[in-house]
């Protein structure tokens, strides 16, 4: 097997062992006396919904949202399609039914919630007198900030009807098991698409100090609702979190766990740095670089050959027009560190199938791609700086590309040191 075979290999292992055909049917709770009900909401909320169907004891209905081209058949629990990274009308809408269903509901009956990534915008409802449009613009403007995904759901969670532990509320007395598939550094519930389930991770003042930070003026109706006490979140003294429990089922560690055994029945020693890896892309490149070159070039107590494992969420600020993701970066800042090494290769992917808004998970890189990209006449360093990395991958032939995969347990980074 060839270094890149290998490092597909691993990634294709650890996105299969977050699959929820494999990790979810042992955390489903027992039935309740009354209705079962699925809500939710994330990029595998309907591969989790089938799986409900697929076991569960009795009847069950509801309502689960996920991001257009994400979509799996479902026969009793209805799935829309909504817009991600940005909200749009149709999550708007499909939130609002959502919500009506679990106010229905009584202290005999059960809500099931589904979250995975990408759950605060496809689950997007917007407080009374807050147009969708002042709460995309401002999702949108933190998405180019470089802002580390904690602080965009410390806003997110605040603008939202069912964010911030008010889905829960929403529906009591019917209790809520949540079950999630985290994307987030820390699986911290209350940051998993914004915590709808749990007590909030913020309010008001914490919103604007996210704002604040990055330079971003609040829109008129935004300012104003953030001004108001409607914002308080829901007490965490509110019974229907002690109703309620949640329950991780897949997550970025798991996902490199799988990688790391994978590696070491190949004879490859695996060092996984950790899940959590925050800061802008470009700068995790060259810190990882900069590992993978000391290993190579001076030696370490690692054995070669050596496989540098890490996942969490880096972040981007984006300054030009150019295409490419949050990995694809990454990648295309390593390969410049390691111009000209060799024995070092890398592969970067969005486990969800889908790095930023391009058509791949990712892309490979090694000691030649920069030279290979100038030989066709690129500028990588340039293109760098246009944030446009998508386009030397593309020109390489590099791209990783899988379809959405149905589950989501953020990036993926996996360095191959011989």
């Amino acid at each position: 097997m060839d270094s890149r075979q290998f490092l597909r290999a691993c990634f294709d292992r650890a996105v299969a062992s977050c699959r929820p055909e494999v990790v979810m049917a042992r955390h489903l709770p027992d039935p309740p006396a009354g209705r079962t009900v699925v809500v939710g909401a994330g990029k595998a909320a309907a591969s989790m919904a089938q799986v409900v169907e697929r076991h569960w004891p009795g009847p069950v209905d509801g309502l689960v949202i996920v991001r257009h081209g994400h979509r799996a058949e479902c026969r009793h629990i209805r799935v829309v399609e909504a817009g991600h990274p940005n909200p749009d009308e149709a999550g708007e809408r499909a939130a609002a039914e959502l919500l009506t269903l679990v106010q229905e509901l009584g202290e005999r009956d059960l809500v099931l919630c589904l979250v995975s990534g990408g759950g605060s915008s496809l689950m997007m409802l917007p407080p009374e007198g807050v147009p969708l449009a002042e709460v995309k613009a401002i999702n949108m403007a933190l998405l180019k900030s470089g802002a580390p995904i904690g602080d965009m759901n410390r806003v997110r969670c605040v603008l939202s009807r069912l964010g911030g532990g008010r889905l829960a509320t929403a529906a009591w007395p019917a209790p809520v098991v949540t079950l999630a598939i985290s994307d987030v550094p820390g699986d911290e519930p209350s940051t998993i698409a914004s915590g709808p389930t749990v007590p909030a991770m913020s309010g008001p003042k914490e919103a604007l100090d996210v704002l604040a930070r990055y330079g971003i003026a609040a829109p008129p109706a935004i300012a104003a609702f953030l001004a108001s006490t409607d914002t308080l979140p829901p007490s965490p003294d509110h019974p229907a979190f002690k109703a309620g429990s949640f329950r991780l089922v897949a997550s970025g560690r798991s996902a490199l766990a799988a990688a790391a055994s994978f590696a070491r029945q190949a004879g490859v020693t695996p060092v996984v740095l950790g899940d959590a890896l925050e800061g802008e892309a470009r700068e995790v490149g060259r810190a990882l670089a900069g590992i993978a070159r000391s290993v190579r070039r001076a030696g370490t107590s690692f054995t070669r050959p050596c496989l540098l494992l890490s996942g969490g969420e880096t972040s981007v600020t984006v300054s030009r027009t150019g295409r490419g993701g949050r990995n694809s970066e990454f990648l295309l800042s390593l390969a410049l560190c390691i111009d000209g090494e060799e024995g070092i290769s890398a592969l970067a992917g969005d486990t969800d199938g889908i790095d930023g808004s391009a058509d791949n998970a990712g892309a490979f890189a090694d000691g030649q791609t920069a030279f290979r990209a100038r030989s066709l006449g690129l500028d990588p360093r340039s293109h760098l700086a246009g944030n446009d990395a998508y386009t030397v991958f593309a020109a390489l032939d590099d791209l990783v590309v899988t379809g959405p995969t149905l589950t989501n347990v953020n990036d993926f980074r996996a360095i191959l040191i011989e």
